[in-house]
């Protein structure tokens, strides 16, 4: 993936690790376009930022996303790169009485069928771009999860294997597909505590590995993995699947 001179979009970029990522190519020289639901956070980044564009919208609605594409085709027509980052997590307690699928098909909605309405939306649009690349933040969890966050996990391994997919019907567009799988990163992902968490890997070290990756294109098909998690990733492969799945998940 190129890193200068791209037309970028990274949806779920107010926060977290899209937010970095977004100034991050911004610093580089990109024209960097940001999507959120909050329109406060997405006027406080342009601010700051002069040349970033912030744009409403909402991955679980699909009017939202409809009128992303044509905003995109009307006022951004060298469009050639998207991180469809915007995601969300939750834990479940799925022993308790009073449990529900409630937080799951929220998770669903949003980090599963979000990411494929985002891929709908602009992938026509990058076809034929030179430089073209679709990524999709997936998680280091899709291969060994957390028990107390089972469906975010689930709806990460699903990424995984989606990504696969297009990335193979992609491959004669040509649209460049990556997986970001983060760990541990600290971001509010899961509540304020995360971006203090001293266990976490600190947010400016996490985006400051991707982009040495990325420029060195160090990428075996097609994923964004830090060194750190490769024994997760091969975990199965190699052996250790239960022995890691126990340490992730005490008794």
């Amino acid at each position: 993936m190129k890193l200068t001179g791209n037309t970028l979009l990274v949806t779920g970029g107010t926060g977290g690790i899209g937010r970095a990522l977004a100034e991050a190519l911004h610093d580089r020289g990109n024209r960097v376009i940001v999507t959120g639901r909050r329109q406060e956070l997405l006027d406080e980044m342009s601010a700051a930022r002069p040349g970033l564009v912030g744009l409403a919208l909402d991955v679980d609605d699909p009017a939202s996303l409809a009128r992303l594409k044509s905003t995109l085709q009307a006022q951004f027509p060298d469009l050639n790169v998207v991180i469809a980052n915007a995601g969300i997590s939750r834990t479940e307690d799925m022993t308790c009485d009073d449990w529900t699928a409630d937080d799951a098909e929220a998770i669903v909605q949003t980090n599963i069928l979000g990411v494929v309405r985002v891929a709908a939306a602009v992938l026509p649009l990058l076809k034929g771009k030179a430089d073209a690349a679709f990524l999709a933040t997936s998680s280091a969890l899709a291969f060994v999860p957390r028990a107390d966050f089972p469906t975010y996990c689930a709806s990460k391994a699903f990424l995984h294997s989606w990504l696969q997919s297009l990335r193979h019907q992609m491959r004669h567009a040509p649209i460049e597909v990556l997986e970001l799988s983060p760990p541990y990163v600290q971001t509010t992902l899961t509540g304020a505590q995360q971006a203090s968490d001293p266990r976490a890997m600190p947010l400016t070290d996490y985006v400051a590995e991707v982009l040495q990756l990325l420029e060195e294109g160090r990428t075996p098909r097609g994923e964004v993995l830090l060194d750190r998690d490769l024994p997760r990733r091969w975990a199965e492969r190699d052996g250790r699947y239960e022995t890691l799945f126990a340490a992730m998940n005490p008794g």
